[in-house]
């Protein structure tokens, strides 16, 4: 059916569809979760609409697995089977990681909410985006250091996104947040283990400043990253407000102006050797 009116539209397609998704895992392969699913196109500006069941297609074609590395393929169906130049894929899902109890050892399951986001054109490399959101504990480094003893101590949500160049495991994002935290969250604690977080985080006070500059320092040196954002939203629990930090970099462009500038010092050295 024709549109008469010559806008194009720029993201047309289903969102907020619920699915049983398989997703790579780094210990055990694969991991069965349910996603949140957001599926778009582009819309050509003389077609009056899209076919909204293609979508739902697609996504049953290729829901027993959901890798990275078939992202491509997802989108160049969904180009291909509604005539769209553009595409865009976002899953986001609930993602468990077996967690052991620092001292008992005693294993309890983590929840973290991670979301998968693709976009390409057909004409480029398509872009990956994948985001994590850990929960930590953040001790404050001032009342610990006025207090005379204790110190107010809060769970905080951090957020990071990175768009990659190469595969990332979701758990080594994980990893890198739980790191530049005060202490990690458990799922189970023993009494001793309970003991040895809570002197943990009491000997490791970080400001949520400290927090996302502590991420940035470690995804800046990671060459696999083009770009990258983290957040840390802090529950303040002795105030009726929240502490938050943010911080977002683009490596790729970073690193493209470095190299613009070292060749740019070679010729002119090369210059300087002639004369």
């Amino acid at each position: 059916m024709p549109d008469e009116r010559n806008i194009h539209i720029d993201k047309v397609g289903i969102k907020d569809l619920r699915l049983p998704v398989v997703v790579q895992d780094r210990a055990h392969g694969t991991q069965h979760t349910v996603a949140d699913v957001n599926f778009y196109v582009d819309l050509p500006h003389q077609f009056k609409g899209t076919h909204m069941s293609r979508f739902v297609e697609i996504l049953n074609d290729y829901r027993e697995s959901f890798e990275i590395s078939r992202m491509d393929e997802i989108l160049a169906t969904a180009r291909t089977n509604l005539n769209a130049v553009k595409a865009h894929l976002e899953l986001t899902f609930p993602y468990f990681i077996e967690k052991k109890a620092p001292v008992s050892k005693a294993p309890g399951m983590i929840d973290y909410f991670c979301t998968i986001s693709a976009a390409g054109n057909g004409n480029r490399k398509v872009s990956i985006t994948l985001t994590v959101r850990v929960p930590v504990t953040s001790l404050c480094p001032c009342s610990k250091e006025i207090s005379d003893y204790g110190a107010h101590n809060q769970r905080s949500i951090v957020t990071v996104s990175v768009m990659t160049s190469k595969f990332i495991w979701l758990e080594e994002l994980i990893d890198v947040v739980e790191e530049q935290a005060s202490c990690e969250v458990y799922s189970l604690l023993k009494r001793e283990d309970e003991k040895f977080v809570t002197e943990k985080a009491y000997n490791n006070p970080v400001f949520v400043e400290d927090i996302v500059r502590g991420i940035t320092d470690v995804l800046s040196k990671d060459s696999r990253i083009d770009w990258f954002s983290v957040e840390s939203d802090n529950i303040e629990s002795i105030h009726n407000h929240n502490a938050y930090a943010s911080i977002a970099r683009n490596l790729k462009a970073e690193r493209e102006e470095t190299q613009k500038l070292a060749g740019s010092s070679v010729r002119d050295e090369d210059v300087v050797a002639r004369k």
